[in-house]
């Protein structure tokens, strides 16, 4: 059975356009999968990563306009100016790292509908006193996601290692991925 590491922030709009469409995948191969959410942005340094109020004008216009395109591809609304962009990521992710820890829930679920982090951990099945709870466990497995993630060769989000070898790197990816576990690739 092939295991799959997931790395990824929840700010991540390309790890948005991929959730759904990757745990399908996942599950149609019978993947199992450890979700990884780590710091990019702290990651951008240590990789020759750019945050994006930092890259060329040139490269954000298009950010746009292949976001738009992706949303189009994988059906999916998307706004390209929330009102409160960037915004500090960590505790969801804690709060993932938590849930993650605590088990007996849907992890595919919590991550697909993390914005709204209580309600997400109930629908999900699990206890949403864990946003209240168990986020210095969180902030110390954040931490350290975010080095195994430069050590393993981490440089985006998201970004999915296969049995501990094979990497594939964003969501536009995701057909290589179902492609590779289906030995096809």
């Amino acid at each position: 059975m092939p295991h799959i590491d997931y790395y990824f922030t929840t700010l991540s709009p390309y790890a948005y356009l991929a959730a759904g469409k990757f745990e399908e995948i996942a599950a149609k191969h019978g993947a199992t999968i450890s979700y990884k959410p780590f710091d990019l942005i702290a990651s951008f340094p240590r990789t020759g990563g750019q945050p994006v109020p930092q890259r060329h004008e040139s490269r954000q216009a298009y950010r746009l306009v292949e976001l738009t395109r992706q949303a189009k591809k994988a059906k999916k609304d998307f706004n390209l100016k929330p009102a409160h962009w960037p915004t500090n990521g960590a505790p969801s992710c804690y709060a993932i790292i938590a849930a993650s820890k605590a088990g007996g829930g849907d992890l595919g679920v919590l991550v697909t509908s993390l914005l709204r982090i209580k309600a997400s951990l109930q629908e999900a099945g699990f206890d949403p006193s864990l946003a209240d709870s168990g986020l210095l466990t969180g902030a110390e497995t954040y931490a350290a996601n975010l080095e195994e993630a430069i050590n393993r060769g981490v440089f985006g989000s998201p970004f999915f290692i296969v049995d501990g070898e094979e990497k594939f790197w964003g969501q536009d990816r995701l057909d290589d991925l179902d492609a590779f576990l289906a030995g096809d690739l």
